[in-house]
């Protein structure tokens, strides 16, 4: 990598589709991975835990967000950061798409 990339929008290096929830990959490094997540309605992760850390950033609708014993409503524009070592899950309790960006570092989730 020449140390910049742009990823249009739309565009994705790859994409997965899990139980109502689609991973549109769109950055990857050593460092880091970026992530655009369209959950829907009733869908939701089970509880999982790696290394390093995470943001997520909400960019649409809301979701639920565990990490450990705290859980957090998070709403359009609203950002949490945590350590990705405390178990955590998110699930769409809305009647809505909910759509979120998450950056992790390092980049654990394939």
């Amino acid at each position: 990598m020449d140390g910049s990339r742009l990823i249009k929008k739309g565009t994705s290096e790859y994409e997965r589709n899990i139980a109502g929830k689609k991973y549109r990959f769109l950055i990857k490094t050593e460092q880091l991975g970026g992530i655009l997540v369209e959950m829907e309605p009733g869908a939701y992760s089970e509880f999982y835990e790696h290394e390093g850390e995470e943001i997520k950033i909400v960019i649409q609708g809301e979701v639920e967000y565990t990490v450990g014993e705290k859980v957090y409503r998070l709403k359009e524009g609203d950002v949490l950061w945590h350590r990705s070592s405390i178990p955590h899950r998110v699930r769409n309790k809305g009647d809505e798409k909910a759509t979120y960006f998450t950056v992790d570092s390092p980049p654990t989730f394939t």
